[in-house]
């Protein structure tokens, strides 16, 4: 194994999850940006790529594919990331202890990456009293998912000492790519078909939406300044409530759809209302051009395919 100071000057970016719907934008951006885009898959690798097929719980395996990439940066963005995913042990195992195994890996090498950047989530505020969340917001987490960010939150401070670590708490975003278990494409792939019925849960929940290109800059960004020791809230600062996006696809496809509220739909502990207060993050990175929701939606009813 060469080290890394024999390596090209090309800088090298690791991407836990690359072929996640947000890694796969990430990439394109670290690629464009100069880096050698390096990623982690669960599956089969893919041939003529610098991917790495590795479960993030085998812990030998994971400290071997670090030790071969020797990132310069890293976005550890592979998680259960679906709320309702059903095997609660599942959950815990793959966010807490990956991120674990992954921490430790990195922190055993002799060249330390510049930045480490941890994705948390905005499910850990919980149902709060605040309007609108900054990240002083005490973590009230409603559900397993929720819980097992905030554990990973818990588990990365305890490697800040070690490593450059920044960690992010995205609110709700979309985009093409994104998996027909989330709300929006659900919705935009109904449309989509020229369905004439959907069946949803609560239409009166409300969620802060960004754009998965919007949420990538960010991350570019933040790995770039590398603010050590931060947590930023990822969000847009604006509520849409579901009958407003029903409301906003509607116009787009051209015709209303039917709904109907399934009450195997609506979650116990649902989060009624989460908006983020973007400030710190713009603050640290500057003011990112916001794509408003109605152009994200259009994008989506108009591609097919993943991204």
């Amino acid at each position: 194994m060469a080290h890394r100071s024999e390596m090209s000057a090309i800088p090298r970016a690791l991407i836990t999850g690359i072929k996640g719907f947000t890694g796969r934008y990430l990439a394109q951006e670290l690629a464009a940006a100069g880096y050698r885009v390096f990623g982690t898959t669960h599956g089969a690798e893919t041939p003529g790529t610098d991917n790495h097929a590795v479960d993030l719980c085998d812990k030998a395996a994971l400290r071997q594919v670090v030790e071969d990439v020797q990132p310069d940066v890293v976005a550890h963005l592979a998680a259960i990331s679906f709320v309702a995913h059903g095997d609660a042990e599942e959950i815990y195992r793959v966010n807490i202890i990956g991120t674990r195994n992954l921490l430790e890996a990195l922190a055993g090498l002799n060249k330390k990456p510049c930045a480490v950047l941890v994705a948390s989530s905005a499910n850990i505020y919980g149902n709060t009293r605040m309007e609108v969340i900054a990240e002083t917001e005490p973590a009230m987490p409603a559900n397993d998912y929720a819980v097992s960010k905030l554990a990973v939150e818990h588990v990365a401070r305890l490697w800040m000492d070690k490593l450059p670590l920044i960690v992010t708490r995205p609110f709700n975003y979309t985009g093409v790519g994104q998996s027909e278990n989330f709300l929006l494409p659900k919705i935009i792939s109904h449309y989509r078909r020229q369905a004439t019925d959907i069946e949803l849960g609560n239409l009166d929940v409300a969620r802060d939406f960004s754009d998965v290109r919007t949420v990538a800059k960010s991350y570019l960004r933040l790995l770039q300044l590398a603010p050590a020791g931060e947590i930023f809230n990822i969000c847009s600062g604006n509520a849409y409530s579901l009958r407003t996006v029903l409301k906003m696809a509607g116009e787009l496809a051209g015709y209303d759809i039917n709904v109907r509220v399934n009450p195997a739909f609506v979650r116990a502990n649902e989060v009624h209302k989460l908006v983020g207060d973007p400030k710190r993050l713009q603050n640290c990175i500057g003011e990112l051009p916001q794509i408003p929701l109605h152009d994200t939606l259009a994008w989506m009813l108009q591609h097919k395919d993943a991204a």
